[in-house]
């Protein structure tokens, strides 16, 4: 049995090495998100961009607990209000054209998680609206939250104004 360690262990080594080589040299550096049209992420960031700041424009500092007794019917306004302008800037995304035909599949579906994500975010208003004070909780696909994949999306092309807004978050 000893005998066989040795050899066995020398295999795996070799193995765990050889796939390093791999990832290092050979397998392909681009990013499965990226798409091609230069000029729908240009215009894609610059209609996120205005999100962006209408929504930097509502923050409210102030601690739930120190707001009064409205204190959570107006963080849930708050939140309409942002995720009204996240909504806007989704319909203006889906407006654009995308040239190439790997942005005509994958666009798409990123604005439909950006509208699964601007349902989640509606449906936690609502909660607040009703007294539920609960941290925010996302839709989770493919084993990650929404959000994830959307950021992902923006970040791999170009976009970080796309980015889901991080407001929520705890």
């Amino acid at each position: 049995m000893r005998r066989l360690l040795k050899p066995f262990l020398i295999v795996i080594c070799a193995l765990i090495g050889a796939m390093w080589v791999y990832a290092l040299f050979f397998a392909s550096k681009v990013a499965v998100n990226k798409i091609d049209d230069k000029s729908w992420k240009a215009a894609a960031e610059k209609i996120c961009l205005v999100s962006e700041k209408e929504r930097l424009a509502l923050i409210d500092l102030r601690k739930v607990k120190d707001s009064g007794v409205n204190a959570l019917t107006e963080r849930a306004q708050i939140i309409d209000k942002a995720t009204d302008s996240l909504e806007r800037a989704v319909n203006s995304l889906a407006a654009l054209s995308v040239s190439d035909s790997k942005g005509q599949a994958l666009v798409p579906l990123w604005l439909a998680d950006y509208r699964t994500h601007s349902s989640d975010r509606r449906a936690y208003a609502n909660d607040l609206r009703a007294g539920v004070n609960e941290p925010f909780s996302e839709t989770v696909t493919e084993g990650l939250p929404i959000s994830e994949k959307i950021a992902t999306f923006a970040a791999d092309n170009a976009a970080p104004s796309c980015a889901p807004p991080i407001d929520l978050s705890v």
